[in-house]
């Protein structure tokens, strides 16, 4: 569907067409599912995310403002997601005994203990071995604890740099599902300040260091380091609508 007969039909449902708008809701069913993929796996069915995505899909068609000067699909993907991560939050990621949340707890301490130890990150059979359980027992207690993750989640720090999940992102993904990426990485760059998204553009997509950005900023390199973690914590409270 082409931007202006989207701007038409949003028109028309802004005027009571209900046909217009279900015919909105209908063409955008993708664009919810490709954003429902991405809370997968974490306590709730797939239809019912995608239920809920729909409530953040209707909100955006009745909410839009045609002066806009963005595309339907970029308002849109930000309204969905934040709809479903409100359901996710205010019911809980997944409903687990109080016995499975202190398992839980018990495997993040011995992990950063052995961590310590040895100088990486534990096998999971190493971690379960060292708490006298199965590694099914294991998995199943670090799996209640899961978080939706931010795009922005550190997952390798050293040397200066760091590596967040948006920079490992799979390559192999159907082009709706790099269009959502897209779009929610736009819209929270947007809601940056020049200066802060320089910084971001600097560090994860020309991969800087902290201290050549500093030198091209012309503040320290502390000064960066700060700003950069104010800056990604910002970034993950609006991606969560904290």
């Amino acid at each position: 569907m082409c931007m202006d007969e989207t701007m038409a039909l949003i028109e028309s449902a802004h005027a009571g067409d209900k046909t217009a708008r279900d015919r909105l809701v209908t063409d955008n069913m993708g664009l919810v599912w490709s954003i429902v993929k991405r809370f997968a796996g974490r306590g709730h069915e797939p239809e019912d995310l995608f239920q809920i995505g729909s409530i953040g899909l209707i909100k955006a068609i009745d909410k839009f403002d045609l002066s806009y000067d963005v595309r339907f699909s970029t308002y849109a993907v930000p309204m969905i997601v934040g709809e479903v991560k409100r359901f996710i939050r205010d019911d809980g990621m997944l409903k687990v005994s109080r016995s499975l949340k202190e398992l839980a707890a018990r495997a993040r301490t011995a992990r950063e203990e052995m961590a310590g130890e040895l100088g990486r990150e534990p096998t999971v059979e190493e971690l379960a071995a060292r708490m006298g359980i199965c590694t099914e027992e294991l998995a199943a207690a670090l799996d209640s604890g899961a978080e939706v993750e931010s795009l922005y989640k550190t997952i390798y720090r050293g040397e200066g740099n760091e590596i967040c999940l948006i920079d490992k992102l799979e390559d192999e993904k159907n082009d709706q599902e790099q269009a959502v990426n897209r779009l929610v990485l736009v819209e929270l760059l947007e809601e940056l300040k020049p200066q802060e998204r320089e910084i971001i553009r600097l560090r994860y997509f020309e991969e800087c260091t902290q201290t050549q950005i500093a030198g091209m900023l012309g503040i320290s390199q502390v000064q960066v380091s700060r700003l950069e973690k104010k800056i990604l914590k910002s970034m993950r409270d609006k991606l969560y609508g904290k």
